[in-house]
């Protein structure tokens, strides 16, 4: 198994060198198809193009490849965190403020392991969250084993796209697919 702290290590330098902020470090797809899993983003838009992704990926493989972290066969991805992005850091907890989340606890706290609700903020190392039952909930950050935003119509108006350059000459080009098999 990949030692996740000493990648994170490894891939930070390189993700800060290009202007972005690690969000999330993971193997995943277990020994039948081991993925190191790499999210990142522009601290200014949240995001990160195609370009950006590409330029992370082959600056990854460059060190990988000279320090040859994991053992076994794996690939690599590279990505943005998304629309329903993951909660990792605590900072991310109050960016992401008065938007829906869904939180699961490590351990129980009372009875519940699973919050959902909108996010208010955080306060110390706790993580404050308005509960749909009505209740505020106070989770200690340390305890959150998952989280990550719900999306909604909020949340689709929030993350915008940074452009939609170039979807019409993809566009185009699927229609005049289409009409060659059409025609053919």
């Amino acid at each position: 198994m990949a030692d996740i702290a000493a990648l994170t290590q490894l891939i930070e330098p390189e993700a800060k060198a290009l202007g972005f902020e690690l969000v999330r470090v993971q193997m995943i797809g277990g020994e039948s198809d081991p993925t190191l899993q790499v999210m990142a983003e522009r601290p200014d838009t949240r995001q990160l193009t195609i370009d950006d992704c590409a330029n992370l990926s082959r600056r990854l493989s460059d060190v990988f490849d000279a320090a040859d972290p994991i053992e076994s066969a794996y690939r690599l991805e590279v990505s943005s965190p998304g629309i329903d992005r993951p909660l990792t850091r605590l900072k991310d907890f109050s960016e992401w403020a008065g938007h829906e989340a869904r939180i699961t606890l490590a351990e129980p706290m009372g009875d519940r392991k699973q919050f959902t609700g909108e996010l208010v903020g955080t306060e110390g190392e706790e993580v404050l969250i308005a509960t749909k039952d009505g209740r505020e909930a106070r989770l200690p950050f340390a305890g959150i084993k998952t989280a990550k935003l719900t999306l909604t119509n909020k949340l689709l108006a929030a993350t915008a796209p940074l452009s939609s350059a170039g979807a019409e000459e993809f566009e185009d080009e699927e229609s005049s697919d289409d009409q060659i098999h059409a025609e053919g």
